[in-house]
Order: structure tokens, then C-alpha cells, then sequence
């Protein structure tokens, strides 16, 4: 499978979506006054902190690695603009899912994405098995019980690639979070800053995918490097040569 042929199921009419609502702020945009990438990864990670407050078991499931980030922007949100998000789990298996997140606006702008989660065992630092009770509602809204990890992004970029462009990433104390990791959705500042330079893909409907590796850490040293053609735009994370996430961003399949 690769990226492009992800498809993102829509919500059951057996699940019970769980549904926050909040305004577009200006931390959340760029210069454009549109909602960035980065922005809507942090939607993502707190409205699965939001769900946890109100699942079974939630507060025993706190550690999560994200995987897999999907971000289908078919419409863009725009700054001041009231947004309903849902969340539900699109499939399963006992320790990792695939939660979809709907942001929904009020003035037309849609995004959908789908993040693969796998859930940890924090003293431990290994997948752990999601307790019954937890488990209950996720399996209740889908069909989907084994679900297995397939890459999709599986030739990523490098340095010594033909055609390629490179330049370093300075780790800031501001890209770290609590687990002493470079965040989420800092990945999708770097995918920003890439996109600058290519700004016709974001024209229409346009999906961006992230399949994170292995952590960044203070004091790696980080190389960011990318390649265009045929419309689509690679781009790879790496320290020292080891690749540390995949990147890409491409028309949607709705576009």
C-alpha cells in the first residue's frame, strides 16, 4: 500500500463519536490565516487527551506513540473559524488502533485525518495490551480487530539521493514535550517549512502523511532533506545518516 491509497473510513452510524468544539486562534495559523499542519497535530493531541478523560480505563492508557499521521486538508480551515472535531477508532487490535479525527468548520473548511496509536506501557517502554474495559468501546465501532502495522512511505528520502535538497534543523527547547522527545507536531513545522517552497500543492485538496521511526532527542543533529517531482513532495528527517521520520505531501485522493 502506499500513501495516496489510504483510505479514510467514515464514521459508523453505530459509533458514538466523540465531539469536542473550539475556535481557530492565531497560534494555530500561518501568515495566509489558514490553519497549519502543526496546528491541526496539536488538535489531534488534545482531543485524544479529551477522550481519554471519558473512556473506561482512560486514566491507565496515558502513553501513546503516534506511528502514522494522515492529514487530508480538503477544504482549509481559516483563522476565527468555530470547528467541531470527532473522534472515533476506525480499527483495532489490542495494543494499537486507528483513530480518525474529523475537523469539521463552520464556514466550510474540512479536514480529516487518521493517526495509527500505539499504546505503552510507561514504566516499561513496550507496547502493552489496552485493558478489556477500554478495549469495549473502541470495538464496538468497527469491524476491523487486527489491525497490523503496514508502512506506506517505505523509500524514504536521504542526503545522498539524487535531486535532492538538504539543510539542518536545530532542535529548540520549545519542540520538546515531557517525554523528552522532539513533539508530534513539530514534524509537521518542518513539513511547513519545506511547503513554502512548493505552495501550488496546497491549492486544492492536498494530504500530507507522516510515519514516524525513531525519536529526536536535545542535541541530535538533525538534516532535513527533500526531493519534488510528479507533483509530489518527499521529504525525510534524519541524525546522523538514521532515518528518524518520512514525510509527504500530495494531492488528496478526494481532490
Amino acid at each position: 500500500m502506499i500513501a495516496a491509497e489510504l483510505s479514510l473510513p467514515d464514521c459508523p452510524q453505530r459509533a458514538t463519536p466523540f465531539t469536542v468544539t473550539r475556535r481557530v486562534r492565531i497560534g494555530d495559523c500561518g501568515v495566509d490565516r489558514k490553519l497549519r499542519l502543526d496546528g491541526v497535530a496539536c488538535y489531534l493531541q488534545d482531543v485524544g487527551f479529551d477522550h481519554l478523560d471519558v473512556m473506561p480505563d482512560g486514566h491507565a492508557h496515558q502513553a501513546w506513540i503516534v506511528r502514522r499521521m494522515v492529514i487530508d486538508v480538503v477544504r482549509p480551515i481559516s483563522f476565527g473559524e468555530y470547528v467541531t472535531v470527532r473522534r472515533w477508532a476506525s480499527s483495532t487490535s489490542t495494543r494499537w488502533c486507528n483513530m480518525r479525527v474529523q475537523i469539521d468548520g463552520a464556514d466550510g473548511g474540512l479536514v480529516e485525518t487518521e493517526s495509527f496509536l500505539i499504546h505503552f506501557a510507561a514504566d516499561k517502554g513496550i507496547p502493552a495490551r489496552m485493558s478489556e474495559a477500554f478495549l469495549e468501546p473502541i470495538l464496538a465501532a468497527t469491524d476491523e480487530h487486527r489491525l497490523r502495522w503496514r508502512p506506506t512511505l517505505t523509500e524514504p528520502v536521504s542526503p545522498a539521493d539524487a535531486a535532492v535538497e538538504s539543510t539542518e534543523f536545530e532542535v529548540r527547547v520549545a519542540d520538546l514535550d515531557f517525554l523528552e522527545h522532539v513533539n508530534n507536531a513539530a514534524y509537521l513545522q518542518i513539513v511547513e517549512n519545506v511547503l513554502d517552497r512548493y505552495t501550488r500543492l496546497i491549492t486544492s485538496a492536498h494530504r500530507t502523511t507522516v510515519e514516524y521511526v525513531k525519536p529526536i532527542v536535545a542535541g541530535d543533529v538533525v538534516t532535513v532533506c527533500w526531493r519534488y517531482r510528479d507533483e509530489v513532495l518527499d521529504i525525510g528527517v534524519a541524525v546522523a545518516g538514521e532515518n528518524r521520520a518520512a514525510m509527504r505531501v500530495e494531492p488528496a485522493p478526494t481532490a
